[in-house]
């Protein structure tokens, strides 16, 4: 396949193209039948909102909490108890990271096979108990087991969600939604030291310490909710939706829009099911650059997020706080990054724009890193993190939204979410050796986020610019299928559903 870079074309035939495509959607507009879909759809939208962002929401959350809150233990004495060193606290955050990461593609696979209504509840439920059991080791070895069950059972989740997110959303309309979800990681970080800091309290009661309190009842209540939701019902797909959710009317009018948005799944109207095959999967190796690419500023983004998640506790802590009042000060950060992520979301998918909003928070975060650097004082240093929290997860959401709207059909983007958050956490595994040294300054530490901000914004210029030069290949491929082959079998849904983002109508979002 010829590179995007190779050739453009002129700007009048973009225009023409452009021009065509408004004037077919004004037309479009003024058809009733589809002025009466476009209602059945934003209700059938509104409902789905209902459902499934508050579900996967509550299940992020307790992942992030559930793998993040050994950062809060920490503070409340688990480093002490075990007699751990620096060194060994970094290795028991590392051997999550590593089934975490082996993990994330058979769970994608095992979830079309099985569904998500078995494969999320199931998971949430087992990590719930693991999570719990950390309350009860006596040693580091057994830490370290924990830890590692830990990472294989939640691998699947994060890339899961997404992959299940983008079966029922459109490209432009899932970005806000996954930063709903996302969101709850400010929320997590947020909620983790409030309930820390009320849990540790707790210490000596039934002979436990209070950081083995703060896993037993964290983790307890992930494997109820995860029950719970397994017995309720977890729904699979909008196409399989009961009618308790949405009408018939409804979930047809919802998919079709799916099925002409190159969004949602292969068989998202039950016909033509799309078959596994393993060239889908080594195509996104040696033909989908642009996820290649990414995986670069991913990567970066998993060293300073997992590396905030993992170590705001023992950052504040080090200005010399106590205990409580260091789990408390971590809240207000992860609250404003919470609405910003949020809004921001909404303008990105408003005007279908992911690069320019990556590229705006990764400088966030790097003005929050320099400052952090150069002060002198407490305040300016608490300061800092606010900028540094804001800008990684407000920006977080953006790669990953990017990522997943530029892919299709499903295989090929079940591998690409899980190339993307091989790459996420391969940076996760990184994050975890930066802080052991250093405090409370950690000066190398913060140089290299800073020095991985600023990558951030160079490659996720590169990228729009790559994907600018792409469409543009793209346009100048239709205008001449179009003239040499009009209405050929090239343009039929069942090729596009075959080619997917290699499709020359698919046009990737910028």
């Amino acid at each position: 396949m010829a590179s995007p870079l190779d050739s453009t074309p002129s700007s009048d035939s973009v225009s023409n193209i452009k021009r065509a495509e408004d004037a077919y959607s004004e037309a479009e507009k003024e058809s009733p039948a589809v002025a009466a879909d476009k209602h059945l759809e934003k209700l059938a939208k509104w409902k789905i909102d209902m459902v499934i962002i508050p579900l996967v929401g509550m299940y992020y959350l307790m992942s992030f909490i559930d793998r993040s809150n050994i950062g809060n233990a920490r503070i409340a004495g688990l480093q002490k108890s075990l007699k751990m060193t620096n060194n060994q606290f970094s290795t028991a955050l590392t051997v999550t990271y590593v089934p975490y990461i082996v993990m994330e593609y058979p769970m994608n696979l095992l979830m079309k096979r099985l569904g998500a209504n078995y494969t999320l509840p199931l998971m949430v439920m087992l990590w719930g108990v693991v999570t719990a059991c950390q309350g009860a080791v006596t040693t580091y070895g057994g830490l370290i087991a924990c830890r590692f069950f830990l990472g294989a059972l939640e691998g699947g989740l994060f890339p899961g969600v997404v992959l299940y997110l983008s079966t029922f959303y459109k490209r432009h309309d899932m970005q806000l939604r996954f930063a709903m979800m996302f969101s709850t990681t400010s929320l997590a970080g947020a909620f983790s030291g409030l309930l820390a800091a009320a849990i540790q309290n707790m210490h000596g009661l039934r002979g436990l310490a209070g950081w083995a309190w703060i896993f037993i009842l964290e983790g307890v209540f992930t494997a109820l909710f995860g029950l719970v939701t397994f017995l309720i019902g977890v729904p699979k797909s909008p196409a399989e939706m009961s009618e308790r959710i949405l009408t018939v009317e409804e979930r047809t009018a919802y998919c079709a829009a799916l099925a002409d948005d190159w969004s949602g799944d292969a068989d998202a109207d039950g016909k033509e099911p799309e078959v596994f095959m393993w060239s889908e999967v080594w195509s996104v190796f040696t033909n989908a650059g642009h996820v290649l690419l990414l995986c670069l500023p991913l990567f970066f983004s998993g060293v300073t997020l997992y590396g905030l998640a993992n170590f705001t506790p023992t950052i504040v802590g080090a200005l010399g706080y106590s205990s409580t009042r260091t789990q408390l000060m971590t809240v207000p950060p992860y609250a404003c990054s919470f609405v910003i992520s949020i809004v921001c979301s909404y303008l990105c998918d408003k005007y279908k724009q992911r690069g320019l909003m990556a590229v705006g928070t990764s400088l966030l975060s790097a003005i929050g890193y320099a400052i952090f650097l150069g002060s002198k004082s407490k305040g300016a240093d608490y300061f800092s993190l606010f900028l540094q929290i804001i800008g990684v997860y407000s920006g977080a959401p953006c790669l990953s939204t990017w990522n997943s709207n530029n892919v299709q059909p499903h295989y090929r983007r079940a591998t690409a979410i899980a190339v993307a958050f091989t790459a996420t956490n391969t940076g996760g595994i990184v994050s975890t050796w930066l802080f052991t040294k250093g405090s409370p300054r950690f000066h190398t530490a913060t140089s290299i986020n800073l020095a991985f901000a600023l990558a951030m914004t160079v490659l996720c210029g590169l990228v729009m610019v790559y994907l600018a030069r792409a469409n543009k290949l793209k346009v100048k491929e239709l205008e001449r299928l179009e003239r040499e082959q009009p209405g050929g079998e090239w343009d039929s849904r069942k090729e596009r559903r075959r080619l997917g983002d290699r499709h020359p109508r698919f046009m990737y979002t910028l």
